[in-house]
């Protein structure tokens, strides 16, 4: 099974899309993880692209964690399933402050080899913060996802929507079934 797991910053995807990658057994893959580089510089787009397809290639199934809708030619050429995590927007932000927070808090580097860390100061203090970004894209990516999930092209498309973390649970629950 192909899955990628959509949803706003802080809305769980990347804790979900492990989740599923451990009950199905299969291969996990985190966009932001090929996508950022040492002191935070990202991934030149055709650069990024081929990372990704390498890691598509050749698999039977993965789970993916991320939107950047760029890559959705080529991530969504083959999927089966879309998986949104559309929490309330308390709820996105509580737990995107909290992340932050935990983050910054460990000094814990983020993606194995980059050195990057938050820190108090990013996350919560300047223009780069995870938080800002979660307030400014929640309600557009919303509506984006909504009109993802209503757009004729992708019919063919599992498409599942998770409002609540019960709703998650039982998902997960019942995903070998699915």
């Amino acid at each position: 099974m192909k899955i990628n797991v959509i949803g706003t910053s802080g809305s769980g995807k990347s804790t979900l899309a492990r989740a599923i990658s451990q009950q199905l057994n299969i291969p996990y893959i985190e966009l932001d993880a090929l996508f950022w580089q040492p002191d935070w510089q990202g991934t030149p787009d055709d650069q990024f692209f081929a990372r990704l397809e390498a890691r598509l290639a050749g698999s039977d199934g993965w789970v993916i964690d991320g939107n950047y809708k760029r890559t959705q030619a080529v991530k969504w050429r083959d999927i089966d399933m879309i998986v949104w995590v559309d929490y309330s927007f308390g709820r996105t932000l509580y737990q995107a402050v909290k992340r932050a927070a935990t983050r910054a808090w460990g000094k814990q580097e983020i993606w194995a080899g980059t050195g990057n860390r938050e820190t108090f100061r990013k996350s919560f203090f300047s223009r780069e913060s995870i938080i800002l970004w979660t307030l400014k894209t929640y309600t557009k990516n919303r509506c984006q996802y909504q009109a993802l999930l209503n757009d004729p092209a992708w019919q063919h498309v599992r498409f599942i929507r998770l409002r609540s973390p019960q709703q998650t649970q039982l998902f997960l629950r019942d995903l070998t079934q699915l």
